[in-house]
């Protein structure tokens, strides 16, 4: 969570965002979380960031195999500048 974090507020700092009002992300196959327990742990890493408050889109991807399986990865953020 901590990357995802840093991501986020690095990509948000980049575009001149004064917050970001939504994430994107793609939930790993193998990754262990289910879309409720990955917004648990994003409003607990975004409080005091940038990010704090954004509403958050997940796509749970199926195939084991896939390259990101095992971890999430981040499609895209929508920032208010």
């Amino acid at each position: 969570m901590e990357d995802l974090m840093r991501t986020i507020e690095s990509q948000a700092r980049a575009e001149g965002a004064l917050r970001v009002t939504r994430i994107r992300v793609h939930l790993g196959a193998l990754s262990h979380f289910t879309p409720r327990h990955f917004r648990e742990h994003f409003e607990d890493a975004s409080r005091g960031t940038l990010a704090e408050g954004a509403e958050v889109e997940t796509r749970v991807r199926t195939d084991p195999t896939d390259a990101g399986a095992q971890g999430v990865v981040l499609e895209s953020i929508d920032v208010e500048l």
